[in-house]
C-alpha cells in the first residue's frame, strides 16, 4: 500500500496501539512519559511519534480539531496497520457538579456532528471498545484516580453551542461534549479497530466558563496539571491492551 496522503506513514511504520490527542503540541507532552521517542512524520494538523512507556511500544498521533480531520487520522492509521486507538483530549463539562481538571471516560458519543452521516445512519450508535472502555476504568482504579464515566457528545461547532444545545444535553444526562470521539468510534468500529476515550475537563458549560478565558490562556491551570493525569491513565490503558 502507498504512503498514505495525509499522515505520511506506510505499514509497518507505526505500532499497534495509537493514542490520539488533538492537539499537535500534546504528542510531545505525551511522548515525555515515554522512552525512545522518535518522530515518525509531521503534516498539517497531524504529528506522529513512535515510543515505548514500559516496554510497549505506542505510537502517538495528532487528529487536529473536529470529526473530519479525526476521520482521516483513523482512516489512514487502519491502512497501515493501526489496531487500537485512545483519544487522549480535553471537553466540556455539561454537569454542575463536574469540576475543571476532572477526567471523564466516554462510555458513548452523541452524533451532533456531520462526519458520521457521511458513512452512516444517526441510528447506529457510536461507542467505544469495551476492552478499551474498561482498560481505562481499570487504570483509573489501580491509580486511585476518579474519573466520571459516561455517555459524551461530539459536536462541530465550538461558537454554536447556545444555551439551548447546553440545556438539552444537560437534562439528557450527557458529562461533556468535544469534537472527535463519534468519528474516531465510528471509523475504528467500522474498520475493526479497538477504540476508546478520556478527556480532562477545560471548562464547565452549564456553569458559564469554557477554555480560553482564563489570562489568555487556552486551559486553565488545574485542566493543564490533570492532563498529565489523563496521559498517564492512557498509557498504562495501553500496556494493558
Amino acid at each position: 500500500m502507498a504512503k498514505q496522503p495525509h499522515l505520511l506513514v506506510e505499514p509497518g511504520d507505526l505500532n499497534d496501539v495509537a493514542l490520539l490527542p488533538g492537539d499537535p503540541g500534546r504528542v510531545d507532552r505525551i511522548a515525555g512519559h515515554c522512552e525512545d521517542a522518535t518522530t515518525v512524520a509531521e503534516n498539517r494538523e497531524y504529528k506522529i511519534v513512535n515510543a515505548s512507556y514500559e516496554g510497549t511500544p505506542v505510537t502517538i498521533c495528532s487528529t487536529g480539531i473536529g470529526c473530519p480531520s479525526a476521520a482521516i487520522a483513523v482512516e489512514e492509521l487502519s491502512n497501515v496497520g493501526v489496531e487500537s486507538v485512545i483519544r487522549v483530549g480535553t471537553t466540556g463539562a455539561l454537569q454542575q457538579e463536574i469540576e475543571v481538571g476532572d477526567v471523564v471516560v466516554a462510555t458513548g458519543a452523541a452524533k451532533d456532528e456531520g462526519t458520521t452521516g457521511r458513512y452512516e445512519r444517526d441510528t447506529v450508535p457510536a461507542v467505544p471498545d469495551y476492552d478499551v472502555l474498561s482498560g481505562l476504568v481499570e487504570a483509573s482504579e489501580s491509580r486511585e484516580e476518579p474519573v466520571h464515566v459516561g455517555a459524551i457528545a461530539s459536536d462541530d461547532a465550538f461558537y454554536a453551542e447556545t444555551d439551548e444545545y447546553i440545556e438539552s444535553w444537560e437534562r439528557a444526562g450527557v458529562l461533556a461534549v468535544e469534537m472527535e470521539a463519534a468519528a474516531i468510534f465510528t471509523l475504528a468500529r467500522r474498520k475493526g479497530l479497538r477504540a476508546g476515550a478520556l478527556c480532562t475537563v477545560d471548562g464547565n458549560l452549564v456553569a458559564g466558563t469554557q477554555k480560553g478565558e482564563t489570562d489568555g490562556e487556552e486551559l486553565p491551570e488545574k485542566a493543564k496539571d490533570n492532563v498529565e493525569r489523563a496521559i498517564a491513565i492512557a498509557l498504562d490503558a495501553a500496556v494493558a491492551l
